[in-house]
């Protein structure tokens, strides 16, 4: 399944709406119940106000019901290996668990993968509500 996450990312990647960082991006999530969505960067001249590749995937997800993000494959044509940024952590913590699978890729395929946990070891959590 990661490699067909790595081959949806690459083709969000392609429609990726970058022209001020000149950095497109693309990701592909899978839930845990086995839907995949995908998604890329999407800027507009406030830049930086716009959307992560990670962001678009997960608001995909959502309007679909939501679920569970088992795994996650990122990537950018001009950077191997590239991370989520923190925001995009965090997001990916809101619907992903510690040992969410995140494959960090180039063009080729997967490079490297780590867990969520590994990203963001110590993610902001709601404390108890009273």
């Amino acid at each position: 399944m990661a490699a067909n996450l790595h081959r949806l990312a690459v083709s969000a990647m392609a429609k990726a709406h970058a022209p001020y960082s000149k950095f497109p991006v693309g990701a592909a999530l899978l839930t845990a119940d086995g839907r995949t969505y995908s998604g890329c960067n999407i800027e507009n001249v406030s830049y930086p106000e716009g959307w992560c590749a990670e962001t678009t995937a997960i608001g995909h997800m959502v309007m679909d019901g939501g679920g569970e993000i088992a795994e996650i494959a990122v990537v950018a044509r001009r950077q191997v290996a590239v991370t989520p940024c923190g925001g995009c952590r965090q997001r990916l913590k809101e619907f992903g668990r510690p040992d969410t699978k995140v494959h960090l890729c180039d063009m080729n395929g997967i490079v490297e993968t780590v867990t969520l946990g590994d990203l963001l070891p110590k993610a902001f959590e709601m404390g108890e509500r009273t």
